[in-house]
């Protein structure tokens, strides 16, 4: 049987919207073994300076990822889309062991398989340290503010 990921390329605005939130979803759950199933097993990845191949190599990255960023609470935002291909923008935070807190600000290139699992994603990121009394994303995203009006700020 063929796993399935829908929705499905190609994409319209809707479909790619709830795509975007279902990785948004995913990943602030921090389970590597959920995030791992929307992505195929031979999925490419290239993540800052480090190049991954496959679930195993994606659920290694994530975990060690979450052991090292503490309390990561992530906003994605759909920046364009066409055919089997979404571009994001995304910000996160998190602290580091020490509690010095950081807000991530970056860009993804997504590309589907036909079954809708991506099979590529590269992004860039950039991490600025931030006051704790400069947070403004407090875990998951709550249901009233999941509507393309709610974008984010650059600072």
């Amino acid at each position: 049987m063929t796993e399935q990921r829908p929705p499905l390329p190609p994409f319209t605005g809707e479909t790619a919207r709830q795509k975007v939130q279902a990785a948004e979803d995913a990943w602030n759950s921090r389970d590597p073994e959920r995030v791992s199933l929307a992505y195929t097993e031979d999925s490419r990845w290239r993540n800052r300076d480090t190049f991954l191949t496959g679930r195993a190599e994606i659920v290694a990255f994530l975990t060690a990822k979450w052991e090292r960023e503490l309390d990561y609470a992530l906003r994605k935002s759909l920046w364009a889309f066409t055919g089997n291909r979404i571009a994001v923008r995304f910000q996160y935070e998190s602290h580091d062991a020490a509690g010095q807190w950081y807000r991530s600000y970056g860009n993804e290139q997504w590309e589907f398989d036909g079954n809708g699992l991506m099979r590529r994603r590269e992004a860039s990121i950039d991490d600025v340290p931030i006051a704790a009394g400069e947070r403004r994303i407090f875990g998951p995203r709550p249901q009233d503010e999941r509507d393309p009006g709610h974008d984010f700020g650059l600072r």
